[in-house]
């Protein structure tokens, strides 16, 4: 029977065998130092592959380099053995929530989401530290001392000589910034659907280094907008140059998908009277100049008209005009001058008069302009003037009071998407919220502002993720624009539990509400109970919520090590229970519960499916989702062959087993038999 492999995937021995299948040439197997076969690539082959001259060394490109790249990439590839536990008692509506909360490391917990959710988030917000004041607090293992950096960065010699004149730490700040941001903005990508989107709150000390380094994690063609947000601050101070913005920085996971991957909004700063409140878009075809040139349109008997009686008569022009525009391409304010013409831009010369009676021309009226929407005025006109189709939209022509032709656009679901941020809360504002909610945390991001980017990046329903949680504002975001448009999105938070000081007058407030409500003094503590008291806010009692259906819940998991046990023996302590596979390999402190999310992340599960527990023939049994069960699993011991068969009838997708929880070697023996026999679509693997 085959074992779970118990670690994420090995992205590194993946993008190679992605390699082989279109270069087979340049990927070889080798034997690495602890006797494993694996594919490895000869680079200097590939880059002759994939040139069409005789390549003899590296070649110069324009990219962004710091000492700690490669470590950063190295990083992100290499598999974890990490283990997501679940918590109950913190959760809120454990058994049916679709929302995660995971506690921990947020590069390990990336990498045990990259099977589950490969391809599965709609959205990406992340506000990472701003590497402002030694904010930075992720100590990846490849972080190094100030010598290290400055040796490996060419700095300083062996006998640690200064080899530069540069004294300054500035380079390695920003190099440990970007080797933390690199490796997970490189793993959340594998997340993101094809119609994806990612944002990222950032400042004036890094935004630079941030878009060089989503170019290249998400190709500069993909790049969406660089907002700016005007945080609104206190402008009344003395200085030099008062900052009053920050940047959100967003890519799509692939420009293809643009039109699907932000949705259709309205800045809520645009004027009430703008069209784009009214369900359509109304312009004038005019276009006054070389790009589009002037041309004879004929309007017909009973083009259309917004007003019941008009008239306007025709202009006097001769062949020098025709001539002379057709020479310059548009028509001039010296030309206009000449032949008395209206200085409006909005204005087509009339060859003929234009008479409207009840709100249609009674003549044939040839006009003379440039214009957009050239080819769909012809199309209007041959249809009868009617409506006609442009994006899939509906599209007419009429004379408005002035005389001028315009276009009337319907569109139910306008995008006006402004790349100004303005007056979505400030931070000051937020922490008086939260602190009015009793919960205390500094430099909150407002709720308003969240629920604008999600409804511009997950407008239907979708997996919205944060990696940086800090306060929880973006769950609390969710949950207020489901309740507002009743469209069920999802919400998995990622957030560290860093440690509070209550010696830091920022953290003493936090610190102390974690002391007096007996819990852990770290933020993700504080993260929490604020999506709980902004679920009660937001969707009521449990009562309420269970009425209506919202789900403003979250499933608890938190970062740990490996369920399995490191187990060694020496000759004198093998049995031949040993010699069998016989061993006992889960640590003694784990739960089924434990091993039931180790084994749904190996296996990719989705880890917010319902989960229910039935004891048959004296022994615990999971089934995960409703029938076909994606997943039914056994942790106990003496799982006989008729419990086993019992299991079988189910029929579930996958079915998993502890290897030492068999009642005898036959059992072990036959279970995939069995299952074969009366369930052959099911996948058996043991823990």
């Amino acid at each position: 029977m085959d074992k779970l492999k118990m670690h994420s995937p090995d992205l590194t021995q993946s993008n190679i065998a992605k390699l082989r299948a279109l270069f087979p040439g340049c990927v070889t197997e080798a034997r690495g130092e602890d006797g494993q076969v694996r594919l490895a690539v000869d680079f200097d082959l590939l880059r002759q592959e994939l040139s069409d001259e005789l390549v003899e060394g590296p070649q110069e490109r324009y990219h962004l380099d710091w000492p700690g790249k490669k470590e950063a990439l190295l990083a992100a590839n290499a598999p974890t053995t990490k283990a997501l536990r679940p918590y109950k008692n913190e959760s809120l509506e454990f058994y049916r929530t679709k929302n995660l909360f995971i506690e921990g490391d947020n590069l390990e917990s990336l990498k045990l989401l990259q099977e589950s959710y490969l391809g599965k988030v709609k959205m990406v917000y992340i506000d990472p530290p701003y590497n402002i004041d030694n904010d930075l607090i992720y100590n990846d293992d490849f972080a190094e001392s100030a010598n290290d950096f400055l040796r490996r960065s060419m700095q300083i010699d062996e006998d640690e000589t200064r080899l530069t004149a540069n004294t300054e730490s500035a380079g390695r700040i920003h190099s440990n910034w970007l080797t933390m941001m690199y490796s997970r903005i490189r793993l959340s990508r594998n997340l993101l659907t094809d119609s994806g989107v990612i944002f990222i709150s950032i400042s004036d000390e890094e935004i630079h280094n941030l878009r060089k380094v989503c170019d290249e994690i998400f190709g500069a063609a993909n790049f969406c907008a660089q907002f700016i947000w005007n945080t609104e601050g206190n402008t009344d101070n003395q200085y030099a140059v008062k900052v009053n913005h920050e940047y959100i920085v967003a890519y799509f996971k692939n420009s293809a998908f643009a039109e699907d991957a932000i949705g259709k909004v309205v800045d809520p700063n645009t004027r009430e009277d703008s069209n784009l409140w009214k369900g359509y878009a109304d312009n004038n075809i005019n276009k006054n100049n070389p790009e589009n040139p002037p041309s004879v349109i004929e309007l017909p008997v009973g083009f259309p008209s917004s007003e019941k009686d008009l008239f306007y008569p025709a202009k006097t022009v001769d062949q020098d005009f025709f001539e002379i525009t057709e020479t310059e391409k548009f028509i001039s304010d010296e030309v206009k001058k000449r032949y008395d013409l209206e200085h409006k831009s909005g204005l087509p010369v009339k060859l003929d008069d234009m008479l409207v009676k009840d709100f249609k021309l009674t003549s044939p009226c040839r006009i003379y302009v440039g214009m957009a929407n050239k080819n769909k005025l012809l199309e209007f006109i041959n249809n009868g003037c009617h409506e006609v189709t442009e994006e899939g939209q509906p599209i007419s022509f009429y004379i408005n009071s002035n005389a001028a032709v315009r276009y009337r656009k319907k569109n139910e679901n306008p995008r006006n998407i402004l790349s100004v941020l303005k007056n979505f809360g400030t931070t000051e504002r937020t922490k008086t919220y939260l602190k009015n909610m009793g919960i205390y945390f500094n430099y909150p991001k407002p709720v308003q502002l969240l629920e604008y980017l999600v409804k511009i990046g997950c407008y239907r329903e979708g997996i919205v993720m944060d990696f940086f949680a800090g306060s929880g504002t973006t769950a609390e975001a969710v949950f207020s624009l489901n309740a507002k448009d009743s469209v069920q999105r999802q919400v998995i938070l990622i957030q560290l539990p860093e440690p509070l000081d209550d010696q830091k007058k920022e953290h003493k407030a936090a610190y102390e509400y974690c002391i007096s409500n007996n819990v852990e003094t770290n933020l993700a503590e504080i993260c929490k109970e604020r999506i709980r008291r902004a679920s009660i806010k937001i969707c009521g009692d449990r009562q309420v919520r269970l009425d209506m259906g919202n789900d403003c819940g979250f499933r608890v998991l938190k970062l740990d090590t490996s369920n399995m046990a490191d187990v060694y023996y020496t000759p004198s302590q093998t049995d031949q229970r040993d010699l069998l596979g016989q061993v006992a390999n889960i640590k003694p402190d784990r739960t089924p519960e434990d091993l039931l999310f180790q084994v749904l992340v190996d296996w990719g599960v989705d880890l917010t499916l319902p989960i229910r527990e039935e004891t048959i023939q004296g022994r615990r049994v999971f089934f995960v989702n409703e029938p076909p069960y994606d997943l039914l699993a056994c942790f106990d011991d003496d799982v006989t062959e008729e419990l086993v068969k019992e299991l079988a009838t189910h029929q579930p997708l996958r079915a998993v087993f502890r290897d030492t929880g068999y009642a005898t070697d036959a059992t072990r023996t036959n279970v995939v038999q069995i299952f074969r026999q009366l369930s052959p679509g099911t996948e058996v693997k043991s823990l």
